[in-house]
């Protein structure tokens, strides 16, 4: 006779893929109820730490562990290179804003410095280590980034949440009696989703049963400096056009092109799951820069902001959808069977490097 706490066991393994449970069902009921009394298993409940290892074990499942279905391989991969390919993009934007600030206070003598240091100042203590930290953390991105890409898996997940806290400020400051202007809590909404789902999707997806992170093409630093040149060119050259999404949307267009045109030469197929990943990212870094966008349109004076934003716009929304069309196809090649075609570009699973 099944015990009500078996029945309550089964019905967390249901968050388990099917194919898994097929396999090992059975075998960790036993083990869940090997030295619970039988008399006592109608009042007892499977315990929180049990519920959150077998939430986590669902998530390795889904995300390419060693032995998951074609789907789920692929599901892996995609989120794997969608956190990269954020955590890189993050990490330029945040380097590249604070050496200009930098640059440009430092370069323009006692005045430059005082107004860079009364960011900082002048305040209330909260509101100066929230400055402080608002400055600082963004940083942990780029330590994220060359982390990840050196198999350091828990630093670069520790160092992610860090660096996405500051996006959670700007919601808060409501409850400290600071109110917003109109349209800006849909660009501080976007700004969160840009910040806080490339560090969740790191951490799910580059768990230890993953394999070793790697870029489709180049080696890390040189890819970091190449996003820092066209992060850096695009506010330098055009410095009326640009506000705070800017950077990383120009950046993006660049990238994104760039992988487009490197992916057509090959014949030897693609990384796995990177233009589904791209396509994310490009919808993602849309969102922001649409919710970016709207506060200028009724600003006086701010035709050259507006121009460019509508321009990254034009740009991104034909862009994310030939790279969705791109990942489509590569999702029906794979679906079909095409051999090698989940393997093609990736490392194997358990590598390190």
């Amino acid at each position: 006779m099944t015990t009500l706490l078996e029945t309550r066991y089964r019905a967390v393994l249901r968050l388990l893929p099917a194919s898994y449970r097929r396999e090992r069902e059975e075998e960790m009921v036993e083990t869940y109820l090997w030295g619970v009394d039988r008399d006592l298993q109608d009042q007892s409940r499977p315990t929180l730490g049990e519920v959150a290892s077998i939430a986590a074990l669902a998530v390795r499942c889904r995300l390419g562990a060693p032995g998951a279905p074609r789907r789920y391989a692929l599901l892996g991969a995609a989120v794997r290179l969608f956190a990269l390919s954020a955590v890189l993009l993050l990490a330029v934007s945040a380097v590249v804003d604070r050496v200009l600030e930098l640059t440009w206070a430092f370069t323009r003598g006692a005045s430059g410095r005082q107004m860079f240091l009364t960011g900082f100042t002048g305040r209330n203590t909260t509101e100066t280590v929230v400055a402080v930290l608002t400055w600082t953390l963004p940083l942990l991105w780029a330590v994220a980034y060359f982390a990840l890409l050196h198999d350091h898996r828990r630093l670069a997940r520790y160092s992610a949440f860090g660096a996405a806290l500051p996006a959670l400020w700007p919601l808060a400051r409501p409850l400290t009696g600071d109110a917003l202007p109109p349209g800006v809590p849909w660009y501080e909404a976007s700004a969160v989703l840009l910040a806080w789902l490339p560090a969740l999707a790191l951490g799910a997806a580059h768990h230890r049963d993953a394999p070793a992170a790697r870029l489709p093409a180049g080696s890390p630093g040189l890819v970091f400096l190449a996003g820092c040149v066209v992060a850096g060119g695009s506010l330098v050259l055009l410095p009326g056009a640009a506000d705070t999404v800017w950077a990383p949307a120009t950046c993006f267009v660049v990238g994104a092109l760039g992988w487009l045109l490197w992916r057509a030469r090959r014949t030897d197929g693609a990384s796995p799951g990177a233009a589904l990943a791209l396509a994310a990212l490009g919808l993602l870094v849309l969102t922001a820069r649409v919710a970016a966008l709207y506060p200028w349109l009724h600003v006086p004076g701010a035709g050259l902001v507006v121009g460019g934003g509508l321009g990254q716009t034009a740009v991104l929304v034909p862009l994310t959808a030939a790279l969705a069309v791109v990942g489509g196809r590569d999702l029906a090649r794979i679906s079909a069977g095409t051999p090698g075609a989940v393997a093609a570009g990736a490392p194997r699973h358990g590598t390190r490097r």
